[in-house]
């Protein structure tokens, strides 16, 4: 009698396998979860797309690395063929960095997760990555610099304290490249009819489709989401010209702003680290050539210096800001050049607290209700209308144009990691995998 293999659980990680030229590294999970299925290994989870810290200067584009929980019989040769795929559909000639990371165990330490949670608001340096692996004993692989190393042990490590999902479909291989033709109407209504459970799938601001990539990776279009089901009726409702080869759902950070949980130290303003900061304005704004505003505030004793860009749609109301307005700004530290010191790029701003808005003004006629004219420098104020006299200006309150309110960008202008206005207040603690739903499929030709 032949007797079984005990199953060993096996956490995979994978990232930088795409290049600003090419590939996607979900396209290579479509691939590995399509092979993994063939073998018949279980899944424990649906596949993760986890999005670190935006704010890496030599990222591609949404910085995102995958994982995968599986339990097989076989880990030998599944680590084998899983490495061979990396290595088959990176793109690494046009200079991606793919990295590879397995780690045998059902319980994930919180050394993964320490590591994981910097990878989301710092810059991790590849060095402490690949020294991360070597202690640990991780079986990892990389090419080139090893920057991909950062997300495959970060993707494993990664906690949701709230999640989304999202439904890549993905092109036949003789679309590569070319033209992705979908029917705006359809993605509108799709919108229409499916939110709050889907969301930034549509711009109406800017009349603009967001579900679409614009460049030569193999992805038609990604449908964010609170829970499966409604990114399969979601997909249902978009009408393209074009025969997809497949999709695949993925559980996600996206949509949650958790690379912002932290506070940004004031004391150091570390580049590139991401968080937050509350303060009060210490400088009013100003707006500069392009449109974009520039303006400071105190926190902590610290100047901090935020800019809020024209793209973002909001710059225009910001400029209402006043001196002494209590704020939580959220955003990223960017680094300093020779003409500019190190500066905050906004992504959202919470007013706590607006001061009172007084002017000097002319006094009103309380006969005629009419504000009373100027007679001259150093004259008294007259009504025109019955002649009655004053001789001083009065305190008049003027309200704000701006509210105790979170401001956005417009959705074109969010990150992949923004949390929408719709989701403020939501938190999907746990999505639970259900393996009987079709989270997987590759259409019939």
């Amino acid at each position: 009698m032949k007797l079984l293999r005990t199953k060993t659980i096996l956490n995979i990680g994978f990232d930088d396998t795409d290049s600003p030229k090419g590939m996607c590294t979900t396209y290579l999970a479509y691939k590995i979860v399509n092979y993994l299925i063939k073998e018949n290994v279980e899944f424990l989870d649906y596949p993760t797309l986890v999005r670190f810290n935006p704010n890496i200067p030599w990222k591609t584009r949404g910085n995102g690395a995958v994982g995968l929980k599986i339990k097989t019989r076989y880990p030998t040769k599944i680590k084998k063929k899983i490495t061979d795929l990396v290595f088959k559909y990176s793109d690494i000639k046009n200079g991606a960095n793919p990295a590879l990371v397995f780690y045998e165990n059902e319980t994930i330490p919180d050394q993964f997760k320490k590591f994981s949670e910097l990878a989301l608001s710092q810059l991790v340096k590849r060095a402490y990555a690949k020294k991360f692996a070597t202690n640990k004993n991780l079986e990892s692989f990389y090419v080139g610099n090893g920057q991909g190393l950062v997300g495959a042990i970060g993707v494993i490590g990664y906690q949701f304290d709230d999640q989304t999902v999202e439904l890549l479909s993905y092109r036949k291989k003789s679309h590569f490249g070319k033209e992705r033709i979908i029917s705006k109407k359809s993605v509108k209504q799709m919108q229409e009819k499916t939110q709050p459970y889907t969301f930034n799938n549509y711009d109406e601001t800017k009349n603009k489709v967001l579900i679409t990539p614009h460049g030569p990776d193999p992805v038609f279009y990604g449908i964010r989401g609170e829970n499966t089901k409604s990114l399969l009726q979601a997909s249902k409702l978009i009408k393209i010209k074009e025969q997809l080869d497949g999709y695949l759902i993925f559980k996600s950070n996206q949509g949650t702003s958790a690379h912002l949980k932290n506070e940004i130290n004031v004391n150091e303003m570390k580049p590139y680290s991401s968080g937050t900061v509350t303060g009060f304005v210490s400088k009013e704004p100003v707006m500069k050539k392009g449109g974009h505003v520039f303006f400071s505030i105190i926190s902590k004793s610290r100047v901090v210096r935020c800019a809020l860009y024209e793209p973002s749609g909001i710059t225009t109301e910001m400029m209402d800001l006043k001196k002494g307005d209590k704020l939580t700004i959220g955003g990223a530290v960017r680094k300093a050049s020779k003409k500019h010191p190190r500066i905050i790029n906004v992504e959202f701003i919470q007013l706590l607290h607006l001061e009172k808005n007084f002017q000097l003004s002319n006094p009103l006629c309380l006969k005629c209700n009419k504000k009373m004219k100027s007679k001259g420098k150093n004259q008294l104020f007259q009504c025109i209308k019955c002649g009655k006299k004053s001789n001083k200006k009065i305190i008049e309150h003027i309200p704000r144009k701006i509210k105790k309110q979170m401001y956005l960008p417009v959705i074109s202008a969010q990150r992949h990691l923004t949390r929408p206005l719709q989701r403020l207040g939501v938190s999907n603690k746990h999505i639970i995998f259900d393996n009987s739903f079709p989270w997987f499929h590759i259409f019939k030709n």
